[in-house]
């Protein structure tokens, strides 16, 4: 008995089978990069933009909380450097990126959340 026949339709049929896998797999790869940007990479570049804008408001006179947990106000802001006051004869040179926070007056910081 012969079964290079029997072999050879088993193979063609399962080489049309997979006409619809082959291009099933790359709808789904790009379903799912569309799924994972619109649910991780958007959310991440909005905060980034709203802290990058934040971080550029800061003015003299405004009450922050840094990174350290420690709360001043801004005295001087220069380019990438800001002199900060904690205490009456206290006073913190800091980089930006240190705030995590712009407090108004009578403001208390809210917990972070980790990020």
């Amino acid at each position: 008995m012969n079964l290079l026949p029997l072999t050879l339709a088993q193979a063609e049929g399962g080489a049309a089978g997979s006409g619809q896998s082959t291009m099933f797999m790359p709808i789904m790869m790009v379903f799912l990069f569309a799924i994972m940007y619109f649910m991780m990479i958007r959310p991440q570049k909005r905060r980034e933009k709203e802290r990058k804008e934040m971080l550029n408001a800061v003015k003299s006179g405004n009450r922050v909380l840094l990174t350290s947990g420690m709360i001043g106000q801004v005295i001087n802001v220069k380019e990438s450097t800001l002199i900060i006051q904690i205490s009456e004869n206290t006073k913190v040179e800091c980089v930006r990126a240190a705030i995590s926070q712009v407090l108004g007056d009578d403001e208390k910081p809210t917990d972070l959340q980790p990020a």
